[in-house]
């Protein structure tokens, strides 16, 4: 059996030795994509035959080598995905993608929520003045003015304290939104349906008043932005499910379950509200044609379906391997 083990499978472990050597050195990253299949491959035979050699074979020197090698070739996988930098890269590049299809459905209740409120605030906001003069009488009368307030962002020099600021706020928008979760998802909705209420009076007032500077201005940023504030969205009601409905785990382990999901979201939101933050900050009040910030809006669009749809290459090379 132990001649038989090492005829067929001994040129197989020299070569796993050789790949794990390069991938302690370099990471997987340092592998071509053909090699990390193999090295996955590798591994979990490699593995197999390691329980085989204990089992049946039971040459201690055999099972010692296989196990150093398993061993050294799982510390290498590991090192790999767990290093600095390689963390946020997969992160954003591989698992952000694949949590926001898996929570796609709590994503949508927000945006719903968001547009069945929009909608109420566009309808009013445009068919009877006196919800405005109540709710937001400074800006309708910026609005019936033409008084475009984010050609402020513009003035002496400001783009870069406003783009952080806007930063920070959206960020803040983002957490509460999360945060909301705890109040059985009800803090969740209040932000979302807030946030539609407003944004949607404010479009229908300037559809009322022939005012496009506004709506100008929300078109390049607005995609990513709105986007990052449904998803975060969607994660407060994952918190909210998870303490209404727990289904079959204890309340308290639905909410671990869901919160780690919910977090993963809210960190893979961070970094499209930084993007929109700037681009709100420097694109967007800028003093160019309207055209741009068209194209800017509807290549964001583009980017974002196609980030979210790609699948996880990840599964065919290295998912048996972890």
């Amino acid at each position: 059996m132990l001649k038989d083990l090492l005829k067929t499978r001994l040129e197989k472990w020299k070569r796993l030795e050789y790949l794990t050597s390069r991938a302690s050195k370099y990471h997987l990253t340092g592998l071509s994509g053909e090699e990390v299949r193999e090295f996955g491959q590798l591994y979990r035979r490699t593995a197999a035959d390691l329980a085989i050699a204990r089992e049946e074979v039971r040459d201690q020197r055999l099972v010692n080598y296989l196990n150093h090698l398993v061993a050294r070739a799982h510390g290498a996988i590991y090192r790999s995905e767990s290093s600095g930098f390689g963390i946020i890269k997969d992160f954003l590049r591989y698992e952000f993608p694949v949590i926001f299809r898996q929570t796609f459905f709590y994503t949508l209740a927000s945006f719903l929520i968001f547009l069945v409120t929009a909608a109420f605030g566009f309808g009013i906001s445009f068919l009877d003045e006196r919800f405005t003069e109540k709710t937001y009488p400074d800006m309708r009368r910026q609005i019936i003015a033409h008084e475009n307030w984010t050609a402020r962002i513009n003035q002496g020099g400001q783009n870069p304290v406003a783009s952080t600021g806007i930063q920070t706020n959206n960020i803040q928008v983002t957490f509460l939104a999360f945060v909301g979760g705890i109040l059985a998802g009800l803090g969740t909705i209040w932000i979302e349906a807030s946030n539609g209420l407003m944004f949607g009076a404010v479009m229908g007032l300037c559809l009322k008043y022939k005012f496009a500077d506004v709506p100008i201005f929300v078109s390049a940023h607005g995609v990513i932005e709105l986007t990052a504030i449904f998803i975060s969205g969607g994660a407060g009601l994952l918190i909210g499910k998870a303490m209404l409905m727990p289904g079959d785990l204890k309340r308290k382990d639905a909410l671990v379950t869901n919160g780690l999901l919910a977090i993963k979201l809210i960190l893979g939101c961070i970094p499209m509200l930084v993007v929109a933050g700037i681009i709100e900050g420097f694109l967007s009040p800028a003093n160019i044609s309207p055209y741009y910030k068209f194209a800017v809006s509807i290549l964001s669009a583009i980017f974002l379906v196609v980030y979210f749809l790609k699948p996880d290459l990840r599964q065919s090379s290295t998912a048996g391997a972890k």
